[in-house]
């Protein structure tokens, strides 16, 4: 086969601590049936202290280290500022940055390519689904199935040229949690959203080891950066009415485009979900000082 003329694909990936997982995302890169000659893997690491690195060159020799300790009181977003490096350091037309807890059926870049360079598309979003444990597991999937391609969710590949022409993640003053919506919503600002697509292939979001509890915490942390994220973007923005809105979290999108089949298909895992949903927004009002009492709550 002539590759030619296919465009080189570059995937990044920021590490912090990730020997339970990094091997399986890098394995799943591997296992893609797109040319392995026109794909190159990045690692970025911030300074793990376990065996990341370690496995990691055993895949690519493009493993970094980024780890400023005069930086740490300017950067808010590692993550976006460990992205921003490798994207710098890669030489493709096309980027693909998934998170290191994660892999992808084998058929995902091959298709993103094509719909790339097909459709005149600029931006993928890619389906996530959740793989986790027990009947927590169950529910989380069950709601992550609703976010694709909404105002709740963020795209994943897109061309690098469109990356830099955004800024890449804003590393200075949005923090981990809300830097993907921030992302998103410069992108929109810059193309017409039309130019941005969803893939069929799949992504799959490892959490196994994630529990009630952490879940728990881990949204509350979250919930202590969404301040800034609202005052950049101001809270009459209607998708961050949708975003932070109560209509909007707890109905509109799950009822949206005949997803309300869904629910009534699967009553368990709905009661379920709506039980979690009501616990995480009872978590972020305790934390976030700009409550949905600011945000409008129509749609």
């Amino acid at each position: 086969m002539n590759f030619k003329f296919l465009p080189f694909v570059s995937v990044i990936v920021t590490t912090k601590n990730e020997e339970k997982n990094i091997e399986n995302c890098l394995k799943a890169i591997q296992r893609q049936t797109y040319p392995q000659e026109k794909i190159e893997i990045i690692v970025v690491d911030n300074n793990s202290i376990d065996q990341t690195k370690a496995i990691a060159k055993r895949y690519t020799k493009k493993v970094y280290c980024y780890f400023k300790p005069n930086e740490r009181k300017t950067i808010k977003n590692f993550r976006g500022a460990q992205l921003n490096f490798g994207v710098r350091k890669s030489k493709g037309e096309i980027i693909f940055f998934p998170d290191a807890d994660m892999t992808f059926d084998e058929e995902l870049i091959s298709e993103a390519v094509g719909i790339i360079r097909e459709k005149k598309i600029s931006a993928l979003y890619v389906p996530e689904m959740v793989i986790g444990k027990g009947l927590f597991g169950k529910i989380r999937n069950f709601e992550r199935s609703f976010y694709n391609g909404t105002c709740l969710d963020a795209p994943r590949i897109l061309k690098k040229g469109l990356f830099l022409r955004i800024g890449g993640f804003d590393e200075k003053n949005i923090s981990f949690g809300f830097d993907d919506w921030d992302f998103t919503k410069t992108l929109k600002k810059l193309i017409d959203r039309k130019r941005i697509g969803m893939t069929i292939n799949k992504i799959y979001h490892h959490e196994e080891e994630l529990t009630f509890r952490r879940y728990l915490n881990k949204k509350r942390k979250y919930a202590t950066t969404a301040e800034v994220y609202l005052q950049k973007w101001g809270k009459d923005d209607p998708e961050i009415q949708r975003q932070f809105g109560f209509y909007y979290r707890y109905f509109g999108v799950f009822i949206e485009n005949g997803k309300w089949k869904k629910l009534l298909k699967h009553p368990f895992l709905t009661t379920g979900m709506y039980f979690l949903r009501i616990m995480v927004g009872l978590n972020f009002l305790r934390r976030l000082k700009f409550t949905f009492s600011c945000v409008k709550t129509k749609p």
